[in-house]
């Protein structure tokens, strides 16, 4: 599954790993993503979506069709 939030954007962050000795070594951080099924009536049918923890909220927040209806704005085929 690809570490991307389909709706917020969010990737896996990038930086250093810094050990006691001040050594640093490449590390990533990767973002809470789950896949999520949603049942969207104006679809009449069930829609899985890999999103993050803030994604999920703001389906939440928005209501399914809203965030369904930006996700093809964006050009995303569900």
């Amino acid at each position: 599954m690809r570490m991307r939030c389909q709706l917020t954007g969010r990737e896996p962050g990038f930086g250093n790993r810094v050990s006691h000795s001040q050594r640093k070594t490449r590390r990533r951080w990767n973002p809470n993503v789950q896949r999520k099924r949603y049942w969207v009536p104006s679809l009449n049918r069930f829609v899985t979506l890999t999103l993050s923890a803030k994604g999920i909220k703001t389906v939440d927040k928005l209501g399914v069709e809203a965030a369904v209806a930006r996700l093809r704005q964006q050009g995303v085929k569900l």
